[in-house]
């Protein structure tokens, strides 16, 4: 495992949050061995800083799903009703995104994009059987995965139909 150490952590705590809380974890673990704990409970916040990590590593991966889901929704879905709802489930993610997403948590969706689209493509598929939209299911299960930079794309919406926002 390789240590990651940080010469300003305040500034990588402003820009990358999730970078800090492992540079943070890599540097309590050095604690005990150079005899500096001065009293910390030192194991306990280790495990409580790599938890705000993961947490936040977590919360974009689940906004990245959700895009994707809802636009697998609005890309084989035939009805037209639930649309403006899915684009702005769409949008609210992605101006989430905006204010959530640094270089190393965009590093760990590249990683794992396609298990997220794994989970998007399943979890649209339950979505259209639950509504008797069987053909949708299908067509849902063998989505052709999306660019991690078109579903962060604001205002992108692959080939569907879009609702036009009104005013």
């Amino acid at each position: 495992m390789r240590t990651l150490r940080v010469a300003a952590p305040e500034e990588l705590y402003r820009s990358d949050y999730y970078a800090w809380t492992l540079a943070q974890v890599a540097e309590l673990r050095r604690l005990p061995a150079a005899r500096r704990n001065n009293g910390l409970d030192v194991a306990n916040l280790i495990g409580e800083v790599a938890d705000l990590g993961k947490t936040e590593k977590r919360e974009v991966r689940s906004r990245v799903t959700t895009v994707i889901e809802h636009l697998i929704k609005l890309d084989h879905s035939p009805v037209v009703d639930p649309r403006a709802g899915w684009v702005a489930t769409i949008d609210r993610a992605r101006e989430d995104l905006e204010d959530m997403l640094t270089a190393s948590l965009r590093r760990d969706l590249e990683r794992h994009l396609a298990v997220l689209q794994k989970r998007a493509r399943r979890r649209a598929a339950r979505s259209f059987l639950e509504y008797g939209e069987e053909e949708a299911a299908r067509k849902a299960q063998a989505a052709a995965p999306y660019a991690l930079d078109d579903v962060l794309l604001d205002g992108w919406y692959s080939t569907a139909e879009v609702p036009a926002l009104d005013g």
